[in-house]
């Protein structure tokens, strides 16, 4: 089965880093600390964390010694000595990132800071594994001789971001039925493993994005929030206690599942009313193409006949499903991305905003609505950064998944 999967039994795979070993509790706390606020003196680390000075201290210069931090510019005060700001080494790990969508797939290294150093693309008339697999080793390959030895030997692992149960989408996939079955049993980690000795890990799509979103995008003011990203099919993830949350299955935040209703009241999904599939079967019924939709840079412009009313249908889903979501938890806020252009990206944002105030909020505290930050590349890069988050940064969620 396709799902978020533990690195743990393959970890131990000679590859990269990881012979330098998972860092410990208080080192991924560190680390945590510097992904998420940046550069920071060691007496502030100490405070924030709650460990003495002389620990923290200790722990930095092994942090510096296995390369995974640096020093950054002294900072001189009115009195004393200057104090010294540590912050996370970009080129101290590097990770890989598989994004596997309906007709393309992109292959991301991504540095520690969130840097894409690289990327690959390909495009396929529906995802198959093989097609797959052979164009990850390729992309492995052909990354990897444009780095040098210790560049290579810094490799982590390999993320891989792909639909939960993937074989249950043909028909909105447009794979003959029955095709995509051969996804239901296949262990993706178990054929990296013929090619690659680095660690895999297998996440939802959608979850990826949300990690993206979370650790390098704008929602570092929220401790808790819900976040959809719309591509060909629209998806969500949860972030609780400041870590996203994934769930039992790996599949907390199926926001695409959500309930909704069609034109005649029947029962239908969020993914069947606020997707972006919806507006390229508008565009084809007008004879249009809908790679006009995918096109880099994207410019959606032109189509704004089109558009307009997508945005406008989908805002209103929107709306309704935010409240739906926080009469399950309180979220400070709903964070809204997706696979279109930022001018795209804000106008739904700001008719989420308006379609809300017509709402019926009774017994609900209404969230902000906010953009996302990363924009169409954030399911590799939330793929990408799934080795970095599962072995060096701090899950502050480890024991909810369990309970």
């Amino acid at each position: 089965m396709v799902g978020v999967m533990d690195g743990q039994d393959v970890r131990g795979r000679a590859g990269g880093v990881n012979q330098s070993g998972v860092r410990d509790y208080n080192e991924r706390l560190l680390l945590s600390m510097l992904q998420r606020n940046g550069a920071l003196p060691g007496i502030d680390m100490a405070r924030r964390a709650g460990l003495s000075p002389q620990t923290v201290s200790v722990i930095l210069r092994k942090l510096e010694k296995d390369g995974f931090v640096t020093r950054g510019q002294p900072i001189r005060g009115k009195v004393g000595k200057p104090s010294i700001p540590m912050e996370l080494n970009p080129d101290g790990v590097l990770s890989l990132g598989l994004k596997i969508g309906r007709r393309s797939a992109d292959l991301l290294l991504l540095d520690f800071a969130g840097r894409v150093r690289n990327q690959l693309h390909t495009s396929f008339p529906y995802p198959m594994p093989e097609t797959l697999l052979e164009f990850l080793e390729q992309g492995i390959e052909s990354l990897c001789q444009e780095m040098d030895e210790s560049t290579r030997a810094r490799l982590c692992g390999i993320g891989v971001a792909v639909p939960f149960q993937l074989w249950k989408w043909h028909d909105l996939v447009g794979a003959p039925a029955g095709k995509l079955e051969v996804w239901k049993d296949l262990s993706f980690a178990a054929r990296v493993a013929d090619f690659s000795d680095l660690p895999v890990f297998v996440v939802n799509d959608a979850t990826a994005a949300c990690r993206a979103e979370h650790l390098y995008g704008s929602a570092k003011k929220y401790h808790d929030y819900a976040y959809f990203f719309i591509g060909s099919f629209i998806g969500g993830g949860v972030v609780l206690n400041d870590t996203v949350f994934e769930g039992n299955q790996g599949n907390a935040g199926a926001l695409g599942s959500m309930r909704s209703t069609g034109p005649l009241g029947e029962s239908r999904q969020l993914i069947d009313v606020a997707s972006i599939h919806l507006l390229e079967a508008r565009l084809i019924e007008a004879g249009l193409d809908p790679q006009l939709l995918w096109q880099q840079p994207q410019d959606w412009s032109a189509l704004s006949r089109y558009v307009d009313p997508w945005i406008g249908e989908t805002a209103q889903e929107l709306a309704k499903a935010s409240l739906s979501i926080c009469s399950v938890i309180d979220f400070e806020g709903i964070l809204i991305d997706g696979a279109f252009p930022e001018p795209v990206r804000n106008e739904l944002v700001e008719r989420v905003r308006r379609y809300l105030v017509n709402q019926d909020t009774r017994g609900l505290v209404v969230p902000n609505i906010d953009p996302g930050g990363i924009g169409g590349n954030a399911r590799g890069i939330g793929a990408a950064s799934t080795p970095f988050f599962s072995q060096y940064l701090l899950n502050t969620n480890a024991g909810l998944s369990a309970i």
